[in-house]
């Protein structure tokens, strides 16, 4: 009897697609509902109001749960557990009832991903038999701002996201889209971003992004975190003359730049709950205390945790741990040696609710060996 563990390509990819109500998700959703792209993509709907997909696209019985399309596509409404309604379709595939190659699921529009991604994390038969993939934000360019100041969950979705797509670009001038993109920057330092007219997006570079995958940091790597800094800089607006010394890497090697970071931007007025800083260091961490820290920190802040990631400098070994970690869940593994040419460090962002970066950084400091 064949017990071997499953591999990331018998898994099934899943991606999470969220946004707020009427940022465009559905009309990406129905795009790829109908679209020939040679995939088979299960879609599960998790939208509690009257007007869905279906009502549009479909022609089912209310009675059945899951339908198949012309394109070879499957979509089903959650009217109850997503873990069951995950196992039912992982059952169906296995028995050959169906057939598809990946799964998409919508979040309602008041959602916070964060459940979502966590029921591939917690839940055995679940884990065994899905990928998480990536989480994909929609965040509308006319309204973004607006409902950015006015929800919290819009502020978790684009903390969350691996990729966000912005939608209504053609209804706003440059000015306000460069503030908004800013702005979703600031909150969301690791995410890819771009402008999404839905006619013309290229489905290929919303699938397959490995964003919780750990070992997918590694093509990217060393200089994943610096490329992002940078790239955060470069849309900030400093009306400021003095020397930026807050950003240069001392001698114990930290750098961090949030919310809280000081700096004079232009949209500083935007007290966004969601925001995200970046801890660096060129000395290694004691893990026993890194350990240590970490888990007290999550236990504390796990709820307002919402993604961290990055590469550890870890005392005693001579490879890269690769990090990551959703609300209270974390995970680490080994990643390639280190060069002999670079300089071992640690690079880790963390995107949260109200984070206390004084006290993560101070922690932190204090772990370093």
């Amino acid at each position: 009897m064949n017990t071997a563990a499953p591999t990331t390509d018998t898994m099934i990819p899943v991606t999470v697609l969220t946004g707020f109500l009427g940022a465009g998700k559905t009309t990406l959703l129905r795009r790829i509902l109908t679209e020939f792209h040679g995939q088979r993509i299960a879609v599960i709907e998790n939208e509690f109001g009257e007007e869905n997909i279906d009502n549009d696209v479909l022609v089912q019985d209310s009675d059945e749960q899951i339908v198949e399309l012309s394109n070879g596509c499957v979509c089903c409404t959650v009217r109850g557990d997503l873990i069951r309604t995950l196992n039912d379709l992982a059952s169906r595939r296995k028995a050959g009832a169906i057939h598809f190659d990946r799964v998409i699921i919508e979040t309602t529009g008041m959602a916070n991903p964060g459940p979502v991604c966590q029921t591939f994390f917690m839940d055995d038969d679940i884990a065994e038999a899905y990928r998480l993939d990536a989480v994909i934000t929609v965040v509308d360019a006319k309204h973004g701002m607006a409902t950015l100041d006015r929800q919290e969950e819009a502020q978790r979705q684009v903390g969350f996201a691996d990729r966000i797509l912005i939608s209504k670009k053609d209804l706003v001038n440059e000015a306000d889209y460069e503030a908004l993109r800013a702005r979703l920057v600031r909150i969301n330092p690791r995410a890819s971003i771009t402008p999404a007219h839905f006619g013309e997006t290229d489905l290929h570079t919303l699938l397959d992004v490995s964003g919780f995958d750990l070992d997918a940091i590694l093509d990217i790597d060393p200089e994943f975190l610096a490329e992002e800094e940078a790239h955060a800089h470069d849309h900030h607006d400093h009306s400021h003359d003095h020397d930026h010394d807050h950003e240069h890497d001392d001698e114990d090697g930290y750098h961090e730049c949030g919310p809280s970071c000081g700096h004079d931007h232009h949209h500083a007025h935007h007290s966004d709950e969601i925001g995200a800083f970046v801890f660096r260091s060129n000395k290694a961490f004691d893990p026993e205390r890194l350990e240590d820290f970490l888990g007290g920190i999550v236990q504390v802040y796990g709820p307002d945790l919402l993604r961290y990631k990055g590469i550890l400098y870890i005392k005693g070994i001579n490879r890269r741990m690769v990090f990551q970690g959703v609300h209270m869940m974390m995970g680490a593994e080994p990643g390639t040696p280190w060069k002999a040419s670079e300089k071992p460090n640690t690079r880790l962002v963390f995107i949260g609710r109200k984070l206390p970066q004084d006290i993560f950084t101070q922690g932190l400091e204090q772990c370093l060996a």
